[in-house]
Protein backbone atom coordinates (compact mmCIF):
# COMPACT_ATOMS: atom_id res chain seq x y z
CA UNK A 1 0.00 0.00 0.00
CA UNK A 2 1.11 3.52 -0.81
CA UNK A 3 -1.32 5.70 1.10
CA UNK A 4 -4.77 4.65 -0.08
CA UNK A 5 -3.44 3.04 -3.28
CA UNK A 6 -2.62 -0.64 -3.52
CA UNK A 7 0.16 -1.56 -5.96
CA UNK A 8 0.55 -5.02 -7.47
CA UNK A 9 3.33 -6.00 -9.85
CA UNK A 10 2.33 -8.49 -12.58
CA UNK A 11 5.11 -10.04 -14.65
CA UNK A 12 4.72 -10.81 -18.34
CA UNK A 13 8.30 -11.83 -19.18
CA UNK A 14 11.78 -11.79 -17.68
CA UNK A 15 15.05 -12.58 -19.38
CA UNK A 16 18.08 -11.29 -21.18
CA UNK A 17 18.06 -8.72 -23.98
CA UNK A 18 21.39 -7.64 -25.52
CA UNK A 19 24.11 -6.48 -23.12
CA UNK A 20 24.09 -3.57 -20.70
CA UNK A 21 26.68 -1.83 -22.92
CA UNK A 22 24.31 -2.21 -25.90
CA UNK A 23 21.27 -1.16 -23.93
CA UNK A 24 22.85 1.85 -22.19
CA UNK A 25 25.70 2.78 -24.53
CA UNK A 26 26.52 6.01 -22.67
CA UNK A 27 27.24 4.15 -19.43
CA UNK A 28 30.79 3.56 -18.18
CA UNK A 29 32.46 0.14 -17.75
CA UNK A 30 32.81 0.85 -14.02
CA UNK A 31 29.12 1.73 -13.72
CA UNK A 32 28.07 -1.44 -15.51
CA UNK A 33 30.42 -3.61 -13.45
CA UNK A 34 28.80 -2.30 -10.25
CA UNK A 35 25.42 -3.79 -11.21
CA UNK A 36 24.34 -6.88 -9.31
CA UNK A 37 23.06 -10.17 -10.78
CA UNK A 38 19.36 -9.24 -10.98
CA UNK A 39 20.28 -6.59 -13.56
CA UNK A 40 23.45 -7.85 -15.24
CA UNK A 41 25.18 -11.15 -15.92
CA UNK A 42 28.78 -10.48 -14.87
CA UNK A 43 30.09 -13.24 -17.15
CA UNK A 44 29.20 -11.42 -20.37
CA UNK A 45 27.51 -8.10 -19.43
CA UNK A 46 24.09 -9.52 -20.29
CA UNK A 47 21.24 -7.06 -19.64
CA UNK A 48 18.43 -8.61 -17.65
CA UNK A 49 14.97 -7.17 -18.08
CA UNK A 50 11.44 -7.53 -16.74
CA UNK A 51 8.39 -6.69 -18.80
CA UNK A 52 5.60 -6.06 -16.35
CA UNK A 53 2.39 -4.23 -15.60
CA UNK A 54 1.72 -2.27 -12.44
CA UNK A 55 -1.84 -2.75 -11.17
CA UNK A 56 -3.09 0.15 -9.07
CA UNK A 57 -6.33 0.14 -7.13
CA UNK A 58 -7.38 3.66 -6.24
CA UNK A 59 -10.71 5.30 -5.35
CA UNK A 60 -12.60 2.12 -6.19
CA UNK A 61 -11.08 1.69 -9.66
CA UNK A 62 -8.50 -0.64 -11.20
CA UNK A 63 -5.74 1.02 -13.22
CA UNK A 64 -3.07 -0.73 -15.31
CA UNK A 65 0.22 1.07 -15.94
CA UNK A 66 1.62 -0.21 -19.26
CA UNK A 67 0.53 -3.45 -20.87
CA UNK A 68 3.69 -5.25 -21.92
CA UNK A 69 4.54 -6.87 -25.24
CA UNK A 70 1.46 -9.03 -25.89
CA UNK A 71 1.00 -12.41 -27.55
CA UNK A 72 0.74 -13.40 -31.22
CA UNK A 73 2.36 -10.27 -32.73
CA UNK A 74 4.63 -9.79 -35.72
CA UNK A 75 7.75 -8.17 -34.27
CA UNK A 76 10.50 -8.50 -36.88
CA UNK A 77 12.42 -5.64 -35.25
CA UNK A 78 12.92 -7.65 -32.04
CA UNK A 79 12.85 -11.43 -32.63
CA UNK A 80 12.71 -12.28 -28.91
CA UNK A 81 9.12 -11.00 -28.85
CA UNK A 82 8.04 -12.11 -32.30
CA UNK A 83 4.86 -14.20 -31.80
CA UNK A 84 5.48 -14.25 -28.07
CA UNK A 85 3.36 -16.53 -25.92
CA UNK A 86 3.10 -15.83 -22.19
CA UNK A 87 0.46 -16.49 -19.49
CA UNK A 88 0.06 -12.77 -18.81
CA UNK A 89 -3.73 -12.81 -18.55
CA UNK A 90 -3.50 -15.77 -16.20
CA UNK A 91 -0.99 -13.86 -14.09
CA UNK A 92 -3.34 -10.88 -14.08
CA UNK A 93 -6.13 -13.19 -12.89
CA UNK A 94 -3.88 -14.42 -10.08
CA UNK A 95 -3.65 -10.78 -9.01
CA UNK A 96 -7.46 -10.70 -8.87
CA UNK A 97 -7.99 -8.79 -12.12
CA UNK A 98 -10.21 -9.95 -14.98
CA UNK A 99 -10.04 -8.00 -18.25
CA UNK A 100 -13.55 -6.67 -17.76
CA UNK A 101 -12.60 -5.33 -14.29
CA UNK A 102 -10.08 -2.80 -15.61
CA UNK A 103 -11.25 0.81 -15.56
CA UNK A 104 -8.17 2.67 -16.85
CA UNK A 105 -5.20 1.60 -18.97
CA UNK A 106 -2.21 3.94 -18.92
CA UNK A 107 0.33 3.70 -21.73
CA UNK A 108 3.30 5.77 -20.55
CA UNK A 109 4.50 5.87 -24.16
CA UNK A 110 3.90 4.10 -27.47
CA UNK A 111 6.61 1.43 -27.66
CA UNK A 112 5.91 -2.25 -28.36
CA UNK A 113 6.59 -3.40 -24.78
CA UNK A 114 4.20 -0.87 -23.22
CA UNK A 115 1.09 -1.24 -25.39
CA UNK A 116 1.05 -4.93 -26.35
CA UNK A 117 -1.80 -6.21 -24.22
CA UNK A 118 -3.98 -3.25 -25.18
CA UNK A 119 -5.43 -5.78 -27.59
CA UNK A 120 -5.73 -9.52 -28.12
CA UNK A 121 -6.13 -11.57 -31.29
CA UNK A 122 -9.64 -12.94 -31.74
CA UNK A 123 -10.98 -14.67 -34.84
CA UNK A 124 -8.69 -12.82 -37.23
CA UNK A 125 -9.00 -9.40 -35.61
CA UNK A 126 -7.26 -7.34 -32.94
CA UNK A 127 -9.83 -6.43 -30.30
CA UNK A 128 -9.49 -4.50 -27.02
CA UNK A 129 -8.33 -6.75 -24.18
CA UNK A 130 -9.97 -4.50 -21.58
CA UNK A 131 -13.36 -3.67 -23.07
CA UNK A 132 -14.63 -1.49 -20.23
CA UNK A 133 -11.47 0.58 -19.81
CA UNK A 134 -10.49 4.07 -20.86
CA UNK A 135 -7.10 3.84 -22.55
CA UNK A 136 -5.08 6.95 -21.68
CA UNK A 137 -2.35 7.68 -24.26
CA UNK A 138 -0.13 10.77 -24.67
CA UNK A 139 -1.37 12.64 -27.73
CA UNK A 140 2.18 13.55 -28.77
CA UNK A 141 3.21 9.90 -28.98
CA UNK A 142 -0.02 8.84 -30.66
CA UNK A 143 0.45 11.41 -33.39
CA UNK A 144 4.19 10.78 -33.73
CA UNK A 145 3.86 7.01 -34.20
CA UNK A 146 0.70 7.06 -36.33
CA UNK A 147 1.87 5.99 -39.81
CA UNK A 148 -0.29 8.71 -41.40
CA UNK A 149 2.21 11.20 -39.95
CA UNK A 150 5.25 9.33 -41.26
CA UNK A 151 6.43 12.44 -43.09
CA UNK A 152 7.02 14.19 -39.75
CA UNK A 153 9.60 11.65 -38.59
CA UNK A 154 13.27 11.48 -39.63
CA UNK A 155 13.68 9.32 -42.73
CA UNK A 156 15.25 5.91 -42.03
CA UNK A 157 18.80 5.64 -43.35
CA UNK A 158 20.03 2.10 -42.70
CA UNK A 159 18.36 -1.28 -43.11
CA UNK A 160 18.12 -1.46 -39.31
CA UNK A 161 16.33 1.90 -39.31
CA UNK A 162 13.88 0.67 -41.91
CA UNK A 163 13.21 -2.52 -39.92
CA UNK A 164 12.52 -0.51 -36.76
CA UNK A 165 10.20 1.79 -38.70
CA UNK A 166 8.26 -1.16 -40.10
CA UNK A 167 8.07 -2.53 -36.58
CA UNK A 168 6.64 0.70 -35.18
CA UNK A 169 3.95 0.65 -37.88
CA UNK A 170 3.02 -2.90 -36.87
CA UNK A 171 2.84 -1.88 -33.20
CA UNK A 172 0.51 0.99 -33.97
CA UNK A 173 -1.64 -1.19 -36.20
CA UNK A 174 -2.18 -4.09 -33.81
CA UNK A 175 -1.97 -2.40 -30.39
CA UNK A 176 -3.05 1.24 -30.73
CA UNK A 177 -5.35 1.77 -33.72
CA UNK A 178 -7.86 -0.95 -32.65
CA UNK A 179 -8.54 0.69 -29.28
CA UNK A 180 -8.81 4.10 -30.96
CA UNK A 181 -11.32 2.72 -33.45
CA UNK A 182 -13.27 1.14 -30.59
CA UNK A 183 -13.73 4.60 -29.06
CA UNK A 184 -11.87 3.68 -25.88
CA UNK A 185 -8.95 6.12 -26.08
CA UNK A 186 -8.44 9.46 -24.36
CA UNK A 187 -5.52 11.43 -25.80
CA UNK A 188 -4.06 13.86 -23.29
CA UNK A 189 -1.62 16.77 -23.26
CA UNK A 190 0.05 18.88 -20.55
CA UNK A 191 -1.40 16.95 -17.58
CA UNK A 192 -4.05 14.34 -17.00
CA UNK A 193 -5.71 13.71 -13.62
CA UNK A 194 -6.92 10.16 -13.05
CA UNK A 195 -8.19 10.72 -9.50
CA UNK A 196 -7.18 12.46 -6.27
CA UNK A 197 -4.18 10.12 -5.90
CA UNK A 198 -2.91 9.71 -9.46
CA UNK A 199 -1.97 12.01 -12.32
CA UNK A 200 0.06 11.93 -15.53
CA UNK A 201 2.55 14.49 -16.80
CA UNK A 202 4.95 14.75 -19.75
CA UNK A 203 8.50 13.43 -19.45
CA UNK A 204 9.85 13.77 -23.01
CA UNK A 205 13.06 12.42 -24.44
CA UNK A 206 12.80 8.65 -24.56
CA UNK A 207 9.95 9.28 -26.99
CA UNK A 208 8.46 12.69 -27.81
CA UNK A 209 5.41 11.94 -25.68
CA UNK A 210 6.91 9.87 -22.87
CA UNK A 211 5.10 10.43 -19.59
CA UNK A 212 5.27 9.56 -15.91
CA UNK A 213 2.48 8.66 -13.54
CA UNK A 214 2.64 10.47 -10.21
CA UNK A 215 1.16 8.90 -7.04
CA UNK A 216 0.56 11.05 -3.98
CA UNK A 217 -1.57 9.69 -1.17
CA UNK A 218 -1.46 10.27 2.61
CA UNK A 219 2.17 11.38 2.53
CA UNK A 220 3.38 8.52 0.32
CA UNK A 221 4.85 9.37 -3.07
CA UNK A 222 5.83 7.34 -6.11
CA UNK A 223 6.81 8.06 -9.70
CA UNK A 224 6.09 5.39 -12.30
CA UNK A 225 8.74 6.51 -14.77
CA UNK A 226 8.31 4.11 -17.70
CA UNK A 227 11.52 3.96 -19.72
CA UNK A 228 13.16 7.05 -18.26
CA UNK A 229 15.29 4.37 -16.56
CA UNK A 230 16.11 1.02 -18.15
CA UNK A 231 18.88 0.05 -15.73
CA UNK A 232 20.13 1.12 -12.28
CA UNK A 233 23.36 2.26 -13.95
CA UNK A 234 21.34 5.28 -15.12
CA UNK A 235 20.69 6.23 -11.48
CA UNK A 236 24.42 6.45 -10.79
CA UNK A 237 25.04 7.97 -14.24
CA UNK A 238 21.97 10.08 -15.12
CA UNK A 239 23.42 11.29 -18.41
CA UNK A 240 23.58 7.73 -19.74
CA UNK A 241 20.72 7.27 -22.20
CA UNK A 242 19.35 3.98 -23.44
CA UNK A 243 19.84 3.04 -27.08
CA UNK A 244 16.11 3.71 -27.61
CA UNK A 245 16.02 7.34 -26.44
CA UNK A 246 14.91 9.42 -29.42
CA UNK A 247 15.96 12.86 -28.14
CA UNK A 248 19.21 12.45 -26.20
CA UNK A 249 19.28 15.92 -24.68
CA UNK A 250 15.66 15.91 -23.56
CA UNK A 251 16.01 12.40 -22.12
CA UNK A 252 18.97 13.46 -19.96
CA UNK A 253 17.18 16.59 -18.78
CA UNK A 254 14.04 14.63 -17.86
CA UNK A 255 16.00 11.91 -16.06
CA UNK A 256 17.98 14.39 -13.98
CA UNK A 257 14.86 16.39 -13.11
CA UNK A 258 12.93 13.36 -11.92
CA UNK A 259 15.81 11.83 -9.96
CA UNK A 260 16.49 15.17 -8.25
CA UNK A 261 12.84 15.39 -7.23
CA UNK A 262 12.77 11.78 -6.05
CA UNK A 263 15.88 12.29 -3.93
CA UNK A 264 14.63 15.52 -2.39
CA UNK A 265 11.12 14.29 -1.59
CA UNK A 266 11.94 10.62 -0.83
CA UNK A 267 9.73 9.53 -3.69
CA UNK A 268 9.70 5.87 -4.68
CA UNK A 269 11.02 5.48 -8.25
CA UNK A 270 9.19 2.74 -10.18
CA UNK A 271 10.74 1.98 -13.60
CA UNK A 272 9.04 -0.20 -16.18
CA UNK A 273 11.74 -2.84 -16.61
CA UNK A 274 13.70 -3.36 -13.39
CA UNK A 275 13.78 -7.02 -12.33
CA UNK A 276 14.71 -7.90 -8.74
CA UNK A 277 12.81 -5.69 -6.32
CA UNK A 278 11.46 -3.45 -9.05
CA UNK A 279 11.49 -0.02 -7.38
CA UNK A 280 13.72 2.04 -5.11
CA UNK A 281 14.30 5.24 -3.17
CA UNK A 282 17.37 7.28 -4.12
CA UNK A 283 19.61 10.03 -2.78
CA UNK A 284 22.14 12.34 -4.39
CA UNK A 285 25.75 11.19 -4.58
CA UNK A 286 28.38 13.19 -6.43
CA UNK A 287 27.15 13.97 -9.93
CA UNK A 288 24.56 11.21 -9.77
CA UNK A 289 22.41 9.26 -7.35
CA UNK A 290 22.48 6.04 -5.40
CA UNK A 291 19.83 3.63 -4.18
CA UNK A 292 19.07 3.84 -0.47
CA UNK A 293 16.24 1.32 -0.19
CA UNK A 294 14.60 -1.26 -2.40
CA UNK A 295 10.82 -1.54 -2.28
CA UNK A 296 10.81 -5.32 -2.28
CA UNK A 297 7.72 -6.00 -4.40
CA UNK A 298 6.87 -9.70 -4.69
CA UNK A 299 5.82 -10.05 -8.33
CA UNK A 300 2.89 -12.07 -9.55
CA UNK A 301 4.23 -14.37 -12.25
CA UNK A 302 7.59 -15.45 -10.80
CA UNK A 303 9.20 -16.34 -7.50
CA UNK A 304 10.19 -13.70 -4.96
CA UNK A 305 13.30 -11.71 -5.91
CA UNK A 306 16.65 -12.33 -4.26
CA UNK A 307 17.93 -9.76 -1.77
CA UNK A 308 20.79 -8.39 -3.85
CA UNK A 309 21.63 -5.85 -6.49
Amino acid sequence: MLGDVSVTRVIEWTGRIRTVADMVPDSTPAGRAALGPPFRDPADDGYRCAIQTWVLRSVGRTILVDTGAGNDRDRPQIPTFDHLQTPFLENLARAGVRPEDVDVVVNTHVHYDHVGWNTRYDDGHWVPTFPNATYVIPRVDHDYFDPVNEHRRPAPVTDADRLRRRGSHLVFGDSVRPVVQAGLVTLWEDRYVIDRNLSLEPAPGHTPGSSVLRLRSKGDRALFVGDILHSPVQIAEPDANSCFCEDAGAARTTRRRLLAEAAEERTLVVPAHFPGHGAAEVRARGDGYEITRWAGFRPVGESAPAERG
